[in-house]
């Protein structure tokens, strides 16, 4: 396995449970962390957590690319390029077609797919030019299996999914590795304004799946995980 010690490692979305677990475990394994979010209270709480200096946080909405690129601009100043990317940015609008709005679905192929898409665009070139590097996202689940008023989520995850297979496409002939979690129920502040019943006591612990990416970040370089699925043992909507 490789070592995470002196990896330059960027996580988006760091202000979610996944993401912020992500960043605790990474920073404490020896990587260089940056960390970027959209809640600007929530990341200096996470960065005073951590111990960041303020040029590795960023407040940040991916779906912005004027701001994707100012970002991406100050962490190529500091480092040549990003050793891995762990996307963990995003929204989920979970509501019935006839109560899902246009503006609702847009909003969500935005932070979930455009936003993806922005990353890839600007963080990807040096990691092409050095032939090497890791990208995580976590399409989740819904990424492979659609349900029942998550239209919107499905869409976009469905969408994350197939464009970092096309991606990877590009990349054969490098050694830049690209992985898709699929998460079930995590129990994160995602589902407080989510109208679903679910029993969340049963739903994967977010420590747990933020150790799942720090595993992927330490695959072997004579190798790739492609893929990773996590469910939770037993849970269903009641």
């Amino acid at each position: 396995m490789e070592l995470i010690t002196g990896k330059n490692i960027l996580i988006t979305g760091a202000t979610g449970g996944i993401g912020q677990e992500s960043a605790k475990l990474l920073k404490q394994s020896g990587g260089k962390i940056f960390i970027t979010g959209r809640d600007t209270e929530k990341l200096a709480r996470v960065k005073e957590e951590l111990q960041l200096p303020d040029n590795q946080v960023f407040t940040l909405d991916i779906a912005d690319e004027a701001a994707v690129i100012r970002v991406a601009a100050a962490i190529h100043a500091q480092v040549t390029q990003l050793d891995i990317l762990v996307n963990a940015a995003g929204i989920g609008i979970i509501k019935p077609m006839e109560s899902l709005t246009a503006e609702e679905f847009r909003r969500t192929l935005d932070s979930n797919l455009t936003g993806p898409f922005l990353l890839m665009k600007h963080f990807l070139p040096p990691m092409k030019e050095a032939r090497k590097g890791l990208i995580i996202n976590i399409p989740g689940v819904l990424g492979k299996t659609p349900m029942a008023g998550a239209a919107a989520y499905t869409a976009s995850k469905y969408g994350l999914n197939g464009m970092m297979k096309s991606i990877r496409e590009e990349l054969k002939r490098t050694d830049i590795r690209i992985t898709n979690l699929f998460l079930g129920g995590v129990d994160t502040h995602f589902w407080d304004t989510i109208d679903l019943r679910v029993q969340r006591e049963k739903f994967i612990v977010a420590k747990e799946a933020a150790r799942a990416i720090w595993f992927l970040c330490q695959q072997p370089s004579s190798g790739v995980v492609s893929e990773m699925v996590i469910q939770p043992f037993n849970h269903q909507a009641i």
